[in-house]
């Protein structure tokens, strides 16, 4: 089993992504710490897809540093990128795929020894251990969203990354999706939320982060 990355915060320091003529961030400096939910929102273009996406490791930053804990990218990308859950707004699951199989997959990805016992527990946790059996084509979109947190969530990682998670989800899915991310929080998870959902933030935020243009606009705790 490869081993476990862990580290209590993220930390970007005067991060620039530049596409072509279009600067989609603009010298951004943030810390996310464990233990915390931080809201990053923004107008369209405002730069909260292309962070989410340097914190993923997805894209690389043109210039300025991004850590993890001790580690860096680029340099230690595959061992940070073992630590790293992602949910995104789309589930991004096989359709054909049983609930069970979707997370016995990502347990192989992640050479989780004896994942049975955990796969179980993550079903129960997210309410779909009645429905492990059935393809996910069958399921809503809330079951959906909720399978994709089960997977982002099974090889415990220190960085939890949700992207617009709120999309075409009814009010009880709504409510159910703030109860995982202040879990994920209590269990001492570095938490990020990019959203336009400005009530959503507010209910589950402990720290709000607006950009603009690329630029840092505001850092607002409580």
């Amino acid at each position: 089993m490869t081993e476990r990355v862990r580290f209590g915060e993220v930390r970007v320091e005067k991060l620039t992504r530049v596409y072509g003529a279009t600067r989609a961030l603009a010298g951004v400096s943030l810390t996310f710490r464990a233990g915390e939910v931080c809201s990053v929102e923004g107008g369209n273009g405002a730069g909260k897809s292309t962070l989410l996406l340097v914190l993923a490791t997805l894209v690389r930053p043109t210039s300025g540093g991004v850590f993890f804990g001790d580690y860096e990218l680029p340099d230690d990308r595959d061992e940070v990128r073992a630590a790293i859950g992602l949910v995104g707004h789309e589930a991004m699951v096989y359709p054909d795929l049983t609930a069970r199989e979707s997370l016995t997959l990502m347990a192989t990805l992640h050479d989780l020894v004896e994942p049975e016992a955990r796969i179980a527990e993550s079903l129960r946790a997210v309410g779909l251990a009645e429905l492990a059996d059935r393809p996910a084509r069958t399921f809503s979109r809330g079951q959906l969203q909720r399978l994709a947190l089960a997977r982002a969530e099974l090889h415990d990682p220190s960085l939890l990354l949700f992207d617009e998670p709120t999309t075409g989800l009814d009010a009880g899915a709504t409510e159910r999706l703030a109860k995982a991310i202040r879990a994920a929080r209590d269990r001492g998870r570095v938490v990020v939320l990019v959203t336009h959902d400005h009530p959503f933030a507010a209910r589950v935020a402990d720290v709000r982060v607006t950009l603009e243009r690329g630029k840092v606009k505001e850092v607002a705790r409580g």
